[in-house]
């Protein structure tokens, strides 16, 4: 690369890299930043099958370095460790999940199945060893590759001359051949993971920086979405509270510890957290300050002990919890709303959290050029006025947005001013 490019590159790297960190930080910013998250549009644009896009690393990773640099953003969500998994979900039998070409049309998003994964009356088990139950109970029922993982020895009783008998479990019908299914799995992800290193280092070196890194959930979020399912863990709010509370309490210590080993090192410090059962018309009030959030405000406060930022997706409409999520240190983390009011989130969250959001989806799929440009303006000069703002698609860009209408968004920031 040309020394001239390159240097500017580097300089384009800081000043985007730091615009979105004083935002962060409450403070005003020479232009609100833009951040691009996306799924599968990438794919939609460069005229691929959402099915090729999970199953062939190297089309998405193309797809997205095109449109990077037209769009411009201050950072970006690398696309690829989302979407183009279809290799190692299809060799892991992965039952959590439909997506393009198994289960859904090669042309439509994957689908989060709802299931319970875990029975009502496995919660002792649970609690008494979670390694145990996840390596006998739990990924057999997840993944069909880990069915012969029932097998296994109960690890903590191989202790002294113990561990020689017991250790013919590791040798058991189907085990062996578990784990080369699992080595293929994993040499998949970091074909994958290739390709999405690759992409990071492209945009770095033109100047646009991608700053995640890691993922979390909300404890109880966890427990719904991945073991419970959704009707089970209603259920046990009510029937069995203390067990459910004492479950989220132990995987989100297992969850926050792993967060944090995993982003040792890394160069970016957001933890994205999308949250999925906290929204208004889920939980009560009462709920909500019993089974979410003192348990989503213990990983926030944690992740920010450990200098890192929680990057708080909130979805759905959550104007009723305004107040009660103002109550964490100012100006350390990001929360993004999708349908909660922004103006109004501004007035009670402003000194406290950077907000980020919230373009609709539905104006990015159908609305012109300049409606998406006068949405964008009042955001950037209500929301964003004094810094402490993002700007962001409200589901980032959704799968079908018109070119020209996510054009105009990225293009807003430079043109007003907060």
């Amino acid at each position: 690369m040309d020394q001239k490019l390159s240097t500017t590159a580097e300089m384009d790297f800081e000043v985007r890299k730091t615009r979105v960190e004083d935002a962060i930080a409450l403070r005003p910013t020479d232009q609100t930043p833009f951040h691009l998250a996306w799924r599968f549009w990438p794919a939609f644009q460069a005229g691929i099958t959402f099915e090729k896009a999970m199953y062939d690393p190297a089309s998405m990773r193309a797809a997205a370095a095109k449109l990077i640099p037209e769009l411009k953003p201050d950072h970006f969500q690398n696309p690829l460790p989302n979407i183009a998994i279809g290799n190692p979900l299809e060799t892991m039998d992965f039952q959590a999940l439909n997506w393009p070409g198994h289960g859904v049309d090669k042309n439509v998003s994957y689908q989060y199945i709802d299931q319970e994964f875990m029975f009502a009356d496995e919660y002792d088990d649970y609690l008494f060893d979670p390694t145990g139950y996840f390596l006998h109970t739990y990924l057999p029922r997840v993944a069909g590759v880990f069915e012969p993982f029932k097998q296994l020895p109960d690890i903590p009783s191989l202790y002294y001359l113990r561990i020689l008998m017991g250790s013919r479990g590791f040798t058991q019908p189907g085990v062996q051949e578990a784990f080369d299914k699992i080595a293929t799995a994993t040499e998949q992800v970091d074909d994958m993971l290739a390709e999405a290193i690759g992409l990071a280092e492209d945009m770095a070196g033109q100047g646009f920086p991608t700053l995640q890194a890691g993922t979390a959930s909300a404890p109880f979020d966890l427990f719904t979405d991945y073991m419970r399912g959704s009707k089970g863990a209603m259920l046990d709010m009510f029937r069995q509270p203390d067990n459910l509370l004492a479950a989220i309490d132990k995987a989100s210590r297992i969850m926050v510890r792993s967060v944090i080993n995993s982003a040792a090192g890394r160069p970016g410090k957001l933890i994205f957290m999308p949250l999925h059962w906290g929204l208004d018309g889920f939980m009560s009030p009462e709920k909500f300050e019993t089974f979410y959030w003192p348990q989503l405000r213990q990983v926030i406060l944690e992740l920010i002990e450990a200098d890192l930022v929680p990057y708080v997706f909130w979805e759905g409409e959550c104007g009723s919890r305004l107040e009660t999520i103002a109550d964490i240190p100012a100006g350390k983390a990001i929360y993004k709303f999708e349908r909660t009011d922004l103006f109004r989130a501004k007035e009670i969250l402003g000194d406290v959290v950077c907000i980020q959001g919230n373009v609709p989806g539905s104006m990015l799929n159908t609305s012109t050029p300049d409606e998406v440009d006068d949405y964008c303006r009042r955001l950037i000069q209500e929301v964003g006025k004094g810094g402490g703002f993002i700007l962001d698609g409200a589901v980032g860009v959704p799968d079908e947005a018109k070119y020209e209408n996510v054009l105009a968004m990225a293009r807003a920031p430079a043109k007003y001013r907060e």
